[in-house]
């Protein structure tokens, strides 16, 4: 994503300010990349959720571990 990313740059850099068909699609282009960031966005916020509702699922089954064996930690 990265490197597509610089293409864009590099060819919004080179464009020229007359030319509509290639100016349209260098927008379409930023538009299609935009969508996958944001999908990809949106896939790692998923991801991130079910880690800390694991972590939170972990922590309560060390603690109850913790508790049937007679030991604290404070």
């Amino acid at each position: 994503m990265l490197r597509r990313l610089q293409r864009l740059v590099s060819r919004a850099a080179t464009a020229k300010g007359g030319d509509r068909r290639q100016l349209l699609a260098l927008i379409d282009d930023v538009e299609t990349a935009r969508r996958g960031l944001l999908r990809e966005c949106a896939e790692v916020e998923g991801e991130m959720r079910q880690v800390s509702v694991r972590k939170t699922a972990i922590g309560a089954y060390l603690r109850n571990a913790q508790a049937g064996r007679g030991k604290r930690n404070n």
